[in-house]
């Protein structure tokens, strides 16, 4: 690829994908500035799957991020499916494909995950805190962004990263709802062990209306989750503290209720399931969206932040082929839409059939998934695990 002079980016929103955004551009050559409206850089509490897709593609840029994630995350080789019970339903295999690809899949705690993308940054100083955008303006020569306390910053693009109530994507593409996903979420992280933990554990756990995740995150910790089917559209509205979401799960296996139990009742978060409609277009003039501001997610395909990551590798390899800024968003975002949105399409209906409440419906389910052969799993698996993505 051709290097092009230096420019300057503004990123708006200091998660996963704006700080894979503000390594990738720096290692492509331009400069960065990135604001976080969080009056610091405080660690998620929860934590999440950073898949090999994700990996692969840094390493396209000469990042290797695996070294930090061996050292604060776990590997896991294999994700097991089981009933509510703890008994098998079926095992997917991940050390074949990964080996193959040449990269592992983690279970990682966001606050490690976090400061993996602040290593490969490299240079905290060009992430400012306590910036809340509240609207750009975009002109021929450059963008300028304008804060809620009256600060102004400029710039020769601007990558909204802000995440799924983007301000950026507001003023891009418009108001929209988003979609629910009509069941509620409760996650959490804990030290914890079990004796059906294993090293590297990970296990979803299928009932009728509810699922529970249960996964090694390293060093003696580990990351659950649960949801519970609700009416539509009423997800954002259900609560249950502790003792209630004991009471969801009780009858589960040992390790899910131990899982609850355990959990202080201050550790365990509670979110809303939800994506937003998918946008035909995801910038104007020199301004683009990157991760949950272009294209969020329901969490079934443990995709959100591999995704994020994949954005910005190509957002930066754009940026380093041609010197003219909107070109490179624009052939950013063309390149990205078909994957991303396949993938979140594929997300809703994993989660839709996961969450299935019916008897007969749920059984059909588990069999199909027990039955189907394991050649169908494995090549869906590695086509979305593959980097770069098969054609």
């Amino acid at each position: 690829m051709t290097q092009h002079t230096p420019r300057k980016a503004l990123v708006i929103g200091a998660g996963i994908g704006g700080l894979a955004a503000a390594a990738t551009l720096r290692r492509a050559g331009v400069e960065v500035q990135v604001f976080e409206r969080a009056p610091e850089l405080r660690p998620g509490t929860t934590a999440v799957s950073l898949m090999c897709n994700a990996v692969l593609a840094l390493r396209t840029l000469d990042i290797d991020i695996a070294p930090g994630l061996d050292k604060r995350g776990e590997v896991f080789d294999e994700l097991k499916f089981l009933t509510r019970r703890g008994r098998p339903i079926r095992t997917l295999p991940f050390r074949e494909v990964s080996g193959r690809l040449g990269a592992s899949n983690y279970a990682v705690h966001r606050a490690d995950l976090q400061q993996t993308l602040l290593d490969a940054l490299g240079d905290e100083s060009v992430i400012a805190c306590g910036a809340t955008a509240a609207g750009f303006v975009s002109g021929e020569d450059g963008v300028e962004v304008t804060f809620e306390d009256g600060r102004t910053a400029s710039g020769d693009f601007l990558i909204g990263a802000d995440g799924f109530n983007s301000v950026i994507r507001r003023q891009v593409a418009g108001a929209d709802e988003p979609r629910p996903g009509n069941y509620a979420c409760w996650l959490a992280t804990v030290p914890f062990t079990h004796p059906r933990m294993s090293k590297g554990y990970a296990a979803h756990y299928w009932g009728r209306g509810q699922r529970f995740g249960l996964a090694d995150i390293g060093r003696g910790r580990a990351y659950w989750w649960a949801t519970k089917n609700v009416p539509p559209g009423a997800s954002g509205h259900l609560r249950r503290g502790k003792e209630g979401l004991a009471g969801l799960f009780a009858g589960w296996a040992d390790e899910v209720r131990e899982a609850i139990r355990t959990t202080p009742e201050e550790s365990i978060v509670r979110i809303t399931a939800q994506d937003r409609p998918f946008l035909p277009r995801w910038g104007t003039g020199r301004t683009t969206l990157l991760g949950d501001a272009a294209h969020p997610m329901l969490v079934s395909l443990g995709q959100g932040a591999a995704l994020a990551i994949e954005d910005a590798v190509v957002l930066a390899q754009h940026l380093r082929a041609t010197a003219d800024p909107v070109a490179a968003l624009r052939g950013y975002e063309d390149e990205r839409r078909p994957r991303t949105e396949g993938l979140v399409a594929a997300a809703r209906a994993l989660s839709e059939t996961e969450q299935l409440e019916g008897l007969l419906p749920a059984l059909a389910r588990d069999l199909y998934f027990r039955f189907v052969p394991l050649s169908k799993l494995t090549s869906q698996n590695e086509a979305v695990l593959t980097w770069p993505p098969l054609g």
